[in-house]
């Protein structure tokens, strides 16, 4: 197998043992280990997260998907603006997007106020942001991958003509 299918592995579960990656992937215990070291050397891995379903653990947070409208600047485009926005504690995702809007957020507050103080105090007041529109997270199916309140039959509902 190719350093990809490491990589790919190690993004679904990145709590395996050196072990099962090496069995998993033909590779040496000692080959996985210098290749996670190099990838997290160079930044390819950046850092390892738990998958949590928040109402399991009786997290209320509220989440908010917020498309962002900008007027990129000369020189440098949308960089440097998505850049300064990405560095809100609150903004837990940035993304450059094609279509209607330029940024996608993925932000997060104790409650529906501090995501709109967020919005009207910090995010729409930067120079160079058009226009905003929020959407809320009302419920998780599948984050990362994994798919959320496993108690349901996962079979498919019937196709009616």
């Amino acid at each position: 197998m190719t350093n990809d299918s490491l990589l790919k592995i190690l993004r679904r579960n990145g709590r395996s043992s050196s072990a099962d990656l090496a069995e998993r992937t033909s590779l040496s215990e000692e080959a996985v280990d210098e290749q996670i070291s190099a990838w997290e050397a160079d930044g390819t891995v950046l850092g390892y997260q738990a998958v949590v379903d928040q109402a399991r653990a009786g997290h209320a947070s509220v989440v908010g998907i917020i498309e962002v409208k900008l007027t990129p600047e000369r020189e440098g485009g949308f960089d440097r603006l998505a850049s300064r926005i990405a560095k809100f504690d609150q903004v837990l995702s940035c993304y450059l997007m094609s279509g209607a809007y330029d940024l996608l957020l993925v932000v997060e507050g104790e409650d529906l106020m501090e995501v709109a103080r967020f919005v009207s105090e910090k995010l729409s007041t930067m120079e160079g942001v058009l226009s905003t529109a929020t959407h809320f997270r009302l419920k998780t199916y599948k984050e990362n991958g994994f798919a959320f309140g496993g108690d349901e039959d996962p079979e498919r509902l019937p196709v009616a003509p």
